[in-house]
């Protein structure tokens, strides 16, 4: 990495940090280090689903579905990515959620990359998913 290149593969180097590819949390010496963007190679198990909503986002989102079939839950409307390409995008203020419906790879891109939104994971030990996603969009509903 001293030449300021890095070469990779997105599944083997997603598995060591939860899915992240690149952004702030990378060392500064690394290539795949920035404050611009954050890139996720996410691999998710069906019935996975986000453990908390995102509420005031900073950051503008692309997701992408590479394949699979992947839900996300916006505010007062539910996206749902079924084939390969299929694209979301939401703003700054938008909140968000999502489950996998199938088992799924998607894409992600944000920016900025803002540090303090790490989500601490909480399994029920049944296949790592916390709650069900009806449970999470009502929850979220009640919210707003």
């Amino acid at each position: 990495m001293t030449d300021g290149v890095y070469v990779g593969n997105a599944g083997r180097d997603a598995a060591l940090d939860r899915g992240w590819l690149l952004g702030h949390f990378k060392e500064a010496s690394d290539p795949r280090h920035s404050e611009d963007v954050e890139i996720k190679w996410g691999v998710h198990p069906q019935g996975e689903e986000r453990a908390h909503w995102v509420t005031g986002e900073e950051r503008t989102a692309l997701l992408v579905l590479i394949s699979g079939r992947f839900r996300v839950e916006l505010p007062g409307r539910s996206v749902l990515l079924a084939g390969q390409g299929d694209y979301v995008v939401w703003g700054r203020g938008v909140d968000h959620s999502w489950i996998a419906e199938e088992e799924s790879v998607v894409l992600t891109v944000r920016w900025p990359s803002v540090p303090g939104y790490r989500v601490s994971e909480e399994y029920d030990g049944a296949g790592g998913r916390s709650r069900p996603a009806s449970a999470v969009a009502r929850s979220h509903r009640r919210r707003e």
